[in-house]
């Protein structure tokens, strides 16, 4: 199978999601979606005290060689279990999903284009890029609404470590992107040739 592989990444709450799911929305059993969030390390060895204390917003986080490992598998046409992560526990889950090899893999996460191993197996690299105070609007209301955070503790992580690491690493590898799209899944012109592209790929596995 001829497999194209799109790596969507940007800041925390600039759009990345939105975008990744009316791309899934769309095209349904042609896309398959790796979040590179599912593959943050296992903390089960420590408390949930020392959990929290941990900065999510460094590559160090992830385990993503495991992610590279099983993009590799998809990409020859086998099956992955991909773990599955707690945000409300900051440690994986016992559980795992199951993942099919499928015309096009999307890949997202703000980090994915930091690694160059994981950069090199990316078709299309697109960048989402958004205003930092909507970024960080959004990810209060995510935070607060999904996860179960405090006020507080969403604005504490937030200077402490989600900026500066920002600042660090995911603004830096802005330059590797092939697309760089304003508001993500917010911007039909960009949505639109986008989904005109992963089209065209999917009707020529097609013949």
């Amino acid at each position: 199978m001829d497999i194209l592989v799109i790596g969507i990444a940007g800041g925390t709450g600039s759009g990345k999601t939105t975008l990744t799911n009316r791309l899934k929305e769309r095209f349904g059993k042609d896309i398959s979606v790796i979040r590179h969030d599912d593959y943050y390390r296992s903390q089960d060895d420590i408390s949930f005290e020392e959990r929290v204390k941990t900065n999510y917003d460094h590559p160090d986080s992830f385990e993503t060689d495991l992610l590279i490992e099983h993009l590799k598998q998809l990409k020859n046409g086998h099956s992955i279990e991909c773990p599955v992560y707690s945000f409300s526990e900051h440690t994986r889950t016992k559980d795992t999903r199951k993942i099919d090899p499928t015309k096009v893999i999307i890949v997202e996460g703000i980090l994915i284009f930091q690694n160059p191993e994981l950069l090199n197996m990316l078709d299309i690299r697109i960048f989402v890029d958004t205003d930092p105070d909507v970024r960080i609007l959004r990810r209060i209301l995510r935070d607060v609404k999904e996860r179960g955070r405090s006020l507080d503790s969403v604005v504490t992580q937030y200077l402490a470590t989600v900026k500066p690491m920002h600042e660090q690493f995911v603004e830096p590898s802005k330059r590797n992107a092939d697309i760089i799209v304003l508001e993500g899944g917010y911007n039909l012109v960009a949505l639109d040739m986008i989904i005109q592209r992963i089209q065209g790929h999917v009707e020529a596995t097609n013949e």
